[in-house]
């Protein structure tokens, strides 16, 4: 079949256009979308090899690559391949490439994806190129791609069809090689540090570990009512329980049925670590250490930009209590007051809108919230938070209102959440019923205590340190993504509506 024959008589529309050339290569080839291919090099491979190849100089050398047309000029003469790695420029003519591998030219289009086997060069132009001896077609691609230079212009579409995103938009698939990196990192850093990794339940018969609306499901089997889980913090403790290990971790994927924004997901990574023997003090150098070592892994180097902000992750971090830093923000002491009502009247009086029944604690981090969260450029670690919120944590010793925790903010955003955790057992059933407690008079009616968990802590937990951060904050961090649907391959989106 020649060049003309096989292009005679195609539609002018596009993808009827691929759909005639799929029959006509079926035709042509038989098999259009074989099994297997074998290539003896990636394309970065084959820069690397070849860097050093001077400009018009021609080798002996056979190699064998595959990957998807991303252009093609002079009716196929010149082709660029693209496989995960970078592109090679294909060359075809008739001096170079015989007539039968030339006639499956008119049949591929951009966005198929070919085997090329041939003879490496370097062009006048310093190009390096493929002198094709043989085309073999791998897949035919029945939709036209997006146009490479401009990508996709819909944001909406880019997250619905991340295929075409990544296929088109250099700096989509270089995040997402950078995601893969970093939760790596996370894990060598934890494993070097002594860390066992675990994998604990999604599946959750009592939902607890943090305060958020769940995602419910139901066993047929088992005939029971269960839910996604929300943190993986109760199963974790009682791995420290157990003994297994004093130093566990998991990088988990966590559901919570809540609202969508740039920073928030309904299903998101985090790291959740517990480190036995140890105390937020402890856990405050380990997420400066690890901050430090994946920045140096993404950037070579522990300063970074994001948008028109230069980050620092060299530590130390600023360390700061919150009392002290709404004090310094606002004027206001709540360390002098003693009561819920001092606190709410104090807050009401420079300005801020609280609820009548709002405890010292509340009170305390909502003007936290509202004026000193959004001056957090910098890393820092805000300590000693309200007990009133934290029901998992140690009190401070000498100020029983406030507990050893602390929230590690950058860019005005928390990444990052840990305590020197509760482990007497009383202490720890009383403050879990009066969360429960709390929750059924806000109608969440399907909460229920974690017996088992309490069964576990009563058994004797160790002292230590808790961890859990964000991992897909952090990614936006480390790379410059302006929302988190950037940094998740396939995020939650609306039903499409036609």
């Amino acid at each position: 079949m020649n060049e003309k024959t096989a292009t005679a008589s195609l539609s002018s529309d596009a993808t009827e256009v691929r759909a005639q050339k799929l029959s006509l290569l079926r035709e042509q080839i038989g098999d259009v979308y074989p099994a297997h291919f074998h290539r003896t090099m990636t394309n970065a491979e084959l820069a690397a090899k070849y860097e050093g190849l001077e400009p018009d100089t021609e080798t002996q050398d056979v190699v064998t690559v595959a990957g998807r047309v991303y252009s093609s000029r002079n009716s196929g003469m010149f082709m660029d391949i693209h496989d995960a790695s970078g592109k090679i420029q294909i060359f075809s003519h008739k001096d170079t490439t015989p007539e039968d591998a030339r006639t499956l030219l008119p049949l591929i289009d951009i966005g198929d994806i070919i085997g090329v086997t041939g003879i490496v060069r370097r062009t006048k132009r310093g190009e390096l190129t493929i002198n094709a001896k043989t085309i073999t077609m791998l897949t035919k691609s029945l939709l036209p791609m997006p146009e490479k230079w401009h990508g996709l212009s819909d944001i909406e579409l880019r997250y619905r069809k991340r295929h075409l995103d990544i296929m088109t938009n250099e700096e989509s698939k270089l995040r997402f090689q950078q995601r893969s990196r970093i939760v790596s990192g996370i894990r060598r850093f934890m494993e070097n540090d002594g860390f066992m990794e675990v994998e604990t339940p999604m599946l959750h018969s009592v939902y607890g570990g943090a305060t958020a609306e769940p995602f419910k499901t139901h066993h047929n089997t088992l005939k029971l009512d269960m839910f996604l889980r929300i943190a993986p913090e109760l199963y974790l403790k009682r791995t420290l329980v157990s003994g297994l290990t004093d130093k566990v971790f998991e990088i988990n994927r966590n559901f919570r049925n809540e609202g969508v924004s740039t920073r928030h997901n309904p299903e998101f990574t985090m790291m959740e670590c517990y480190w036995a023997y140890a105390d937020y003090e402890d856990v405050m150098d380990l997420v400066e250490r690890l901050f430090a070592e994946l920045a140096l892994l993404v950037h070579g180097k522990t300063e970074f930009s994001y948008g028109d902000k230069e980050i620092s992750f060299k530590g130390p971090f600023r360390r700061v209590p919150m009392p002290e830093a709404v004090k310094e923000a606002t004027g206001i002491d709540f360390l002098a007051m003693k009561t819920d009502g001092e606190a709410r009247a104090a807050a009401a009086a420079a300005g801020f809108e609280v609820e009548k029944d709002w405890t010292w604690g509340e009170c305390l981090a909502f003007v936290f919230e509202e004026k000193v969260e959004p001056t957090l450029i910098q890393p820092a670690h805000v300590t000693h938070f309200p007990k009133d919120i934290s029901p998992f944590a140690k009190e401070v010793p000498g100020e029983p209102r406030l507990v050893e925790r602390f929230e590690t903010y950058c860019n005005t955003w928390e990444l990052g959440n840990a305590f020197s955790e509760l482990n007497d057992p009383e202490e720890q059933r009383a403050r879990m019923v009066e969360q429960l407690e709390q929750a059924h008079a806000r109608g969440e009616k399907a909460k229920q205590l974690d017996d088992e968990f309490l069964d576990a802590i009563d058994q004797g937990m160790p002292p230590a340190g808790g961890l859990g951060i964000g991992v897909d904050r952090l990614i936006m961090l480390l790379t410059d993504a302006p929302s988190i649907r950037d940094v998740i391959l396939f995020p939650a989106r609306r039903q499409k509506v036609d």
